[in-house]
């Protein structure tokens, strides 16, 4: 069973640390914000030469503020750096509020956009030329393949056409907020039948989601309202939550004793996920306690 974590740290030694630990205990996959280490492209560069086998992979870095060029040269780059396989790069087009306020860049187009952006960087991390000539990316490149090998690349899909995009163009998709509902009726059939349709293998479908083991569910919800609130005032989340039947990100959290999460869990892998990617959240006042329980069921989850 695939079973991941968010990967991140303070300082690289700290993130080799929890890498090597989440290694020895049977995760098969660590996912890095887009923040972390500044770039995390670069501390993952590290952790990948201080590990063999567990993934590591962006979730997300986002597309507008990096030409699609770039962002190969930067991933080819990193999966040098780590001297074997594993590196996955996740990419989006992040939010409005993001883009336009933070980068000063129209958000008019991100569906367009990605799929452009899709359709040079792809072909890119696989060693191809591109010659692409379109409203948003006019390229021509040349792709260089790292020594590792070629690096999977996943689109953050939350809609019809980016899941279209992510199914025909990419090795899958990677979410957040999307709960079993939604990918059981919207992620799941959608991003399959483009795989499909293009002649592609089975895609995969990296759900992420916060993950609280607590015996006081009530309690465990109002910690999510509290550490999440803010991905229920993006309207790429908003709609997401609404496809799973749900209004606020604390809904979409997985929480409850080992039984419980352990049924969420495995709700995820029977509505078409393959791999879980989980944001183990603190509840209460013993924080680590509250982490370290969370951690324990997973690994048993893991390694089952």
């Amino acid at each position: 069973m695939r079973i991941g974590l968010s990967g991140g740290g303070t300082t690289i030694d700290r993130m080799i640390e929890q890498a090597v630990q989440a290694e020895a205990d049977g995760f098969t996959s660590l996912w890095y914000a887009g923040a972390v280490g500044g770039d995390p492209l670069i501390p993952m560069s590290h952790v990948g030469r201080t590990t063999t086998t567990i993934e590591l992979g962006t979730s997300i870095l986002q597309s507008y503020p990096c030409h699609p060029v770039l962002m190969a040269t930067r991933a080819a780059s990193a999966a040098n750096a780590m001297g074997r396989p594993g590196l996955t790069l996740g990419i989006g087009p992040s939010h409005a509020p993001v883009v336009e306020n933070t980068y000063g860049v129209p958000y008019d187009h991100p569906g367009r956009h990605t799929e452009e952006y899709v359709s040079v960087l792809a072909p890119l991390l696989r060693g191809e030329s591109v010659d692409v000539r379109g409203a948003e990316y006019t390229v021509k490149a040349r792709g260089t393949v790292p020594e590792p090998g070629p690096v999977p690349l996943l689109v953050a899909a939350l809609a019809p056409r980016l899941l279209r995009v992510a199914g025909a163009s990419a090795a899958g998709t990677i979410t957040w907020m999307a709960n079993a509902r939604a990918v059981g009726e919207l992620i799941a059939p959608r991003i399959n039948a483009a795989a499909a349709d293009a002649g592609h293998g089975a895609p995969r479908v990296v759900v992420g989601l916060p993950v609280a083991v607590h015996d006081d569910v009530s309690e465990a919800r109002e910690a999510a309202a509290q550490q999440f609130a803010i991905y229920g005032s993006l309207p790429n989340y908003q709609r997401v939550l609404s496809r799973g039947g749900i209004e606020q990100p604390a809904d979409a959290a997985i929480v409850g004793d080992e039984d419980a999460v352990r049924a969420q869990v495995m709700a995820l892998f029977a509505a078409g996920a393959t791999d879980v990617w989980a944001a183990v959240f603190a509840v209460g006042d013993d924080r680590g306690a509250s982490r370290d329980r969370t951690r324990a069921l997973l690994r048993d989850l893991a390694v089952s």
